[in-house]
């Protein structure tokens, strides 16, 4: 956490919270339930005692902790929701939310097994074998067997096939069923976990020097992070970083030379099997059929996996990981969509509830100050929305309905509060950003809006007539170097997301042509200028679009919006398929 100190936070969130509030960490939608010991017990020089006693301690502390949840669970218990209403909840312990070697420690099975299902550990391997889940009924049995001494309770737990834990926390907790409850993990499962795999072995198959070439020669697209020095040296990848990666991994391996002139088609096929499934495993809304994909795509790896046995890079492929992407349909099923216990959104938790915390104190017996800062915390935030609440009129807010989600392509066009260049000069703009013809656009804009209301607008040499007059009071204008458009999320509501962004510096014409990535221009964002009267001749004139000033801003917006999409779109397939001339053949 910081320094030599650590922390093992554990957080709570309810099931019925909308996942566009939960996934926030600001919302508050999880909450700290404890912090757990952190000793390694260095005391116990046996190393099996030691992972035993590590194993007791963890479970022994949580069962403390979740121990009102047996009465609660049962007997239900008066809550006061949100709205005000007093109403009786039976609060149980539903999912469980971890990386691996978590969800070993709060299953108890042994390394290498699968935390869900009853799968011998040599056939983990395989997506086609049956899945069964483990039965909770069988080891509550043999957990019971605790009564009738160590040997046969550690024999009844190697029979069902975990660790003799003694009183699991999940064990007296009702209707709970931790195998069932154990989620997937995208963030440890996916990009730390299968994607780390398969750089791995690109970079055997297809050799390291290769693959950082061909990284150094993307050009550069919109929301795709640049490697200029390759991906292979990275250390210590983050994964944000491996998601970036996997937007660009399928393009820089087409046509790719293996060893022994080996046809790398099998090679194409397994890894987009394998990032297919990354990415429709994320989709926020799922269906029957989105479901299906989710298992074909899954079948397409594991058809062509057998080209990294052929290229001696793998001899199996009994990964944990792997496995564990068989059960993501059925647990979508249960659960939801994965962006409802993504890991990847409580990362920020540890910064929140852990280490601002920990800054706090004066590094001396810090949990029991670290706590005592957080509830102060809390107490002012409370009391922070209650003072907004009464100062708006103490109204009661229309409560949160969750809505399906909205097949409409809203748009929605987010500039800064200031504007990246204060004072350019009228000049500086014909021959820095090359808005030649900014002048007398600008001026037939005027000449155009000082007419009103007039329904015959003016058109052709009377309308430069009428702009030929306007004078301007100024030589300087301030200039915006980029815009965005923005979307909400597939849900209809939530935070905006961004579509893509348009930008440029403060380049010459000369130089932005000697500069592009292809002969033709098909990047916008690097010729726009964007400037606070909305100057987009530049643009026009570049891909050669004859300019037509309209009535008011909305048409013209409407009209550059509509030339940004057709272009985009072709390049968007262009480089999906990782093309670096437009000439090139599809494979």
């Amino acid at each position: 956490m910081f320094r030599n100190k650590s922390a093992y936070p554990v957080y709570l969130t309810i099931g019925n919270i909308p996942k566009e509030i939960r996934r926030k960490p600001s919302r508050g939608g999880h909450i700290l339930l404890a912090y757990l010991p952190t000793t390694r017990l260095k005391q116990i020089t046996n190393k099996a005692s030691r992972r035993r006693s590590l194993a007791n301690l963890y479970h022994a502390c949580l069962s403390r902790v979740l121990a009102p949840l047996e009465h609660a669970g049962l007997e239900g218990i008066n809550m006061r929701s949100g709205d005000g209403a007093l109403r009786r909840c039976h609060p149980l312990f539903a999912s469980f939310v971890g990386d691996y070697p978590e969800q070993l420690l709060a299953t108890g099975i042994k390394f290498g097994n699968c935390p869900k299902c009853d799968v011998e550990k040599d056939d983990t391997e395989s997506n086609t074998v049956l899945l069964h889940l483990r039965k909770i009924g069988e080891v509550l049995d043999a957990l019971a067997a605790l009564d009738q001494g160590n040997l046969a309770f550690v024999c009844a737990c190697a029979a069902v096939g975990i660790k003799p834990v003694i009183h699991p926390f999940w064990e007296k907790l009702p209707f709970a069923n931790i195998f069932q409850g154990v989620t997937p993990d995208v963030l440890h499962q996916l990009y730390q976990g299968l994607v780390k795999h398969l750089l791995a072995w690109l970079e055997a198959a297809c050799g390291a020097t290769e693959i950082d070439a061909r990284c150094r020669r993307l050009p550069p697209n919109h929301h795709i992070q640049l490697f200029t020095k390759g991906i292979t040296t990275l250390s210590r990848v983050s994964g944000t970083e491996h998601a970036q990666i996997c937007r660009f991994l399928l393009g820089i391996i087409i046509n790719i030379c293996l060893p022994n002139n080996i046809n790398a088609g099998r090679l194409l096929r397994a890894v987009r099997g394998l990032l297919d499934f990354v990415y429709l495993a994320q989709y926020p809304c799922h269906s029957t059929e989105t479901l299906q994909l989710l298992d074909e795509a899954l079948d397409l790896f594991h058809e062509n996996k057998l080209i990294f046995v052929d290229l001696g890079i793998r001899n199996n492929f009994n990964l944990p990981k792997l496995h564990a992407a068989c059960h993501y349909p059925l647990m979508i099923m249960l659960f939801g969509s994965t962006d409802n216990y993504n890991m990847e959104y409580t990362e920020r938790l540890h910064i929140d509830l852990a280490k601002d915390a920990y800054r706090a104190t004066n590094h001396k017996d810090e949990f029991a100050q670290m706590t005592c800062w957080l509830e102060r915390k809390e107490k002012i935030l409370r009391h922070e929305k209650y003072i907004s609440w009464r100062l708006a009129g103490g109204h009661e807010s229309d409560p949160y309905h969750s809505r399906p989600p909205d097949m409409t392509f809203g748009r929605e066009q987010v500039m800064t509060k200031h504007p990246s260049a204060k004072s350019i000069s009228l000049e500086k703009l014909t021959t820095d950003y090359g808005a030649t013809h900014f002048r007398d656009a600008l001026a037939r804009y005027i000449a155009q809006q000082s007419r009103g209301n007039d329904p015959a607008p003016l058109h052709g040499h009377a309308l430069d007539v009428l702009a030929h007059d306007i004078h301007f009071p100024f030589r300087q204008l301030p200039v915006f170097h980029k815009v965005k458009w923005c979307s909400v999320d597939a849900r209809g509501h939530g935070n905006a997301r961004v579509l893509w962004t348009v930008s440029m510096q403060n380049h010459n014409a000369s130089s932005i042509r000697k500069n592009l990535p292809w002969e033709l221009p098909i990047y916008p964002q690097h010729y726009i200028v964007l400037l606070s009267l909305l100057n987009f001749t530049q643009f026009f004139s570049y891909y050669h679009v004859k300019l037509h000033f309209h009535e008011n801003y909305h048409h013209l917006q409407a009209a550059l919006l509509r030339t940004i999409r057709g272009l985009s779109d072709g390049i968007t397939m262009l480089r999906l398929y990782g093309l670096r001339d437009p000439t090139s053949p599809m494979f």
